[in-house]
């Protein structure tokens, strides 16, 4: 049996940011992926500035620009109307997940820890503290970190199931290699392309990334959904690999975790119901999480390891919150057109959702002037359905 102070379970943003964290600390950590790198993942690949500046704090040095291209103009459209153009955005990064994540692993593998990507997971046995690999290895831990994705074997091995169906996302993308891809193009999102969410373009260097994601239970048919997109746009999306991912749009786990097993990213339900940034919070939540486990590891209390977590998440789960307070003013059926002509008249409102994924505001300023709003954009409502 291989003795390790820290298994982290999943190489993707979150996990390899905590396998970095905690091997750079000192202690002994394996890094374990059922996929060897790099690997394809389903993913819009836009990296945020709330995600570039947890990089740096995780890796002390900004996020290499390759392989990136920096995008500045964001074009709005709600169910096939121009909502604004916006050019003067906070700077946008469009990557495919396959490059960056493999260099995101390598970091934390060339930091030290001990590789096991390409081999799943076959156990896991939280009494034991053991991790048995289909391989026939078996692995002790101090702190376990579950970075498994929206599927987690480690949340799963905890609560029985990795997340509530009636509360889970559900995303459908095609990555258009043959489409036009004009360095200058916009990014594109469509609010409403799917119920209780939106569609998107990020086009890249070598091909265009399409998608449309909202709650599973209010769209049955998402497949009818991307197809009603591509027409939209033009593509045909039988002409390319259409790929699907349950997303937790908000769905984040009150207690992520168990003692001294710690979820984090996707695993933990991290990402935006609004925006649906999930890159910025899974490293954050790893780094969090490395954290967790080095001060209870240190103290020779790795069960108290989820304590620490919980603590210094607290933020992270009081944004959400506020973002699961304010979506219904954007996708309630009954308040969608009042926010939409909303959206429309008001650049500070297109300004703001661009400034939260960028982290320059919270959402408790935005709830603050949604507030405000409120009563004119339920007239605004009511007036479009009249």
């Amino acid at each position: 049996m291989q003795r390790f102070d820290v298994i982290v379970v999943g190489a993707g943003p979150a996990g390899a940011s905590a396998a970095y964290a905690a091997t750079r600390a000192g202690l002994r950590v394996a890094l374990i992926d059922r996929k060897s790198f790099p690997r394809e993942k389903l993913c819009g690949g836009l990296i945020t500035g709330r995600a570039r500046r947890h990089y740096a704090e995780i890796f002390g040095h900004a996020m290499p620009f390759e392989p990136q291209d920096c995008k500045t103009t964001v074009d709005f459209w709600f169910r096939g109307r121009p909502m604004g153009l916006i050019k003067d955005a906070p700077a946008l990064y469009t990557t495919m997940r396959w490059d960056m994540d493999a260099m995101l692993c390598g970091q934390a593998l060339g930091a030290g820890a001990q590789d096991f990507t390409g081999q799943a997971v076959a156990e896991i046995d939280h009494d034991a503290r053991t991790v048995m690999l289909k391989g026939g290895a078996v692995l002790d831990y101090g702190v376990l970190i579950g970075a498994d994705g929206v599927h987690s074997q480690v949340a799963r091995a905890l609560f029985g199931q990795p997340f509530d169906r009636q509360r889970i996302g559900f995303g459908l993308e095609i990555e258009a290699r043959g489409a036009p891809s004009d360095p200058a193009a916009p990014i594109r999102i469509d609010l409403a392309a799917a119920q209780w969410g939106y569609g998107w373009v990020f086009p890249k260097r070598c091909s265009t990334t399409v998608g449309v994601g909202g709650l599973l239970s209010e769209n049955p048919d998402m497949k009818r959904a991307m197809a009603d997109y591509c027409a939209v746009l033009g593509l045909a999306s039988e002409e390319a690999s259409v790929k699907g991912q349950f997303l937790p749009f908000g769905d984040f786990r009150p207690i992520p975790g168990q003692g001294a097993v710690l979820l984090v990213g996707d695993a933990a339900g991290l990402v935006d119901p609004i925006t649906g940034e999930g890159i910025g919070y899974a490293m954050q939540s790893g780094q969090l999480a490395a954290k967790a486990a080095i001060a209870a590891l240190g103290a020779g209390r790795p069960q108290t390891a989820l304590s620490h977590y919980r603590r210094a998440l607290r933020p992270v789960h009081r944004a959400l919150h506020m973002a699961r307070l304010i979506r219904p003013v954007i996708f309630l059926p009954a308040l969608e057109p009042g926010f939409a002509r909303a959206f429309q008249r008001s650049s500070t409102l297109r300004h703001d959702y661009l400034r939260l994924m960028a982290g320059e505001v919270e959402y408790g300023q935005i709830l603050a002037r949604l507030v405000l709003r409120l009563p004119r954009l339920g007239i605004m409502a009511l007036r479009a359905r009249f």
